[in-house]
């Protein structure tokens, strides 16, 4: 019972504080909307340039034509393009440019009180595509009544939610708690997954200062936590995957020199890693804001439950899966979208399983079971979904 009071008193702090904030957006309505003007974020602001949004401002800068382009930020000192203003992310900005912009595009949430007027376009490109693990109603009882609160707030909000495949399709609705318009435009974060090529590849090893001819691998488990409290908690993930051994193995199955990169989640960029006990030739890569950006340059991918692992499975290159907390990562989130055998990727629970998957992994039957999955879950990725975001905006803007 007490537990139950505190959860419910939680709850209407929260109410009391979103009814505050939304008072700013009624009074900014006193501004008009302008037509030419779009309003970005990614993850609620902790996010700087990358995922979904950074490819579609891409694609309105490409087009040279006269939008007004904001991007909204917690921490200013991410590098923008000169076409985009960047904006610090308090309540008093972020009320004032999302009243007066004809369009929004996030990755995430709106903060909890936020106001949209009639005239004004919502685009949600979400952050993830198929997924692992659960989200939204299919976490059942797992999922805390806030985020559901906070969720339905801003679904409904939004006015069109972007799509890659026949599973989002499918999914999203009660994945993301929307009722609203599924628009099948590809996923703008994959459109460069199509631009691998030789400068790409080598625009990594050049950043990082690795050796032209050294091999990669790219491991980025997602976060722990995430909201299981009513209090939400994001943790890291414990690094139990022995570095050295991983790499030999690479070695020995791949040949070459084998480098690490570790890229932990987005919202555990700021949170202190020192345990991370990293060396020379494991590099931590958290920081960088878009992903796909470090995917085109690696030659192996490893995750856990992370949707980030299909998307690198676009360019054919060997993705693993290391789990080695599957019972307590389902009985705190939920049960997963897929059981870990209907993947094309080779799973491990320990050290040792995952370096004899390396050892003896097979390209042939890989390939197979990746064509495979794709076709079975309408996965329709060509590389054009930014252009197709952008024709829909100036249709929508011009409407």
């Amino acid at each position: 019972m007490r537990r139950f009071s505190s959860e419910k008193l939680y709850i209407a702090k929260r109410r009391w504080k979103a009814a505050g904030h939304s008072i700013l957006y009624y009074i900014f309505r006193i501004f008009p909307v302008k037509k030419n003007k779009i309003v970005f974020w990614t993850f609620e602001g902790t996010g700087g340039y990358g995922c979904n949004p950074k490819y579609i401002a891409e694609a309105l800068i490409k087009r040279k034509e006269n939008w007004e382009l904001v991007w909204l930020l917690d921490d200013l000192s991410y590098k923008f393009p000169k076409e985009i203003e960047k904006v610090k992310n308090t309540l008093m900005n972020r009320a004032y440019h999302l009243a007066t912009a004809r369009v929004w595009i996030g990755n995430s949430r709106t903060q909890f009180g936020t106001k949209k007027r009639k005239n004004q376009i919502y685009i949600q490109t979400w952050h993830g595509t198929v997924c692992i693990k659960p989200i939204g109603k299919y976490r059942g009882d797992h999922l805390p009544l806030i985020a559901q609160i906070v969720s339905e707030a801003d679904s409904r909000l939004i006015d069109y939610v972007l799509s890659g495949s026949d599973w989002c399709d499918i999914h999203y609705p009660r994945g993301l708690l929307y009722s609203g318009h599924i628009v099948r435009t590809g996923t703008p974060r994959c459109d460069i997954l199509f631009k691998r090529n030789e400068k790409n590849y080598q625009k990594v090893r050049k950043r990082y200062h690795i050796p032209n001819d050294a091999k990669i691998v790219l491991y980025a488990p997602t976060f722990r936590g995430g909201g299981q409290n009513k209090n939400r908690v994001v943790t890291m993930p414990n690094q139990t995957i022995q570095f050295d051994t991983l790499i030999k193995s690479f070695e020995k199955r791949f040949g070459g020199n084998w480098y690490v990169l570790l890229r932990l989640h987005p919202q555990l960029a700021h949170i202190e890693r020192n345990t991370l006990n990293l060396c020379s030739r494991i590099i931590d890569v958290t920081v960088e804001p878009d992903m796909n950006e470090i995917v085109v340059g690696i030659d192996a991918f490893i995750s856990d439950y992370s949707s980030a692992i299909f998307e690198a499975a676009l360019l054919g290159i060997p993705c693993f899966i290391y789990v080695d907390d599957k019972e307590e990562y389902i009985s705190e989130r939920g049960n997963l979208f897929f059981d870990f055998s209907e993947l094309p990727f080779p799973v491990a629970d320990s050290n040792e399983k995952m370096n004899k998957n390396i050892i003896c992994f097979d390209q042939n039957e890989y390939e197979l079971k990746t064509k495979q999955f794709i076709e079975e879950n309408g996965i329709k990725e060509d590389g054009r979904a930014s252009e197709r975001v952008v024709n829909m905006i100036r249709k929508l803007v011009n409407k």
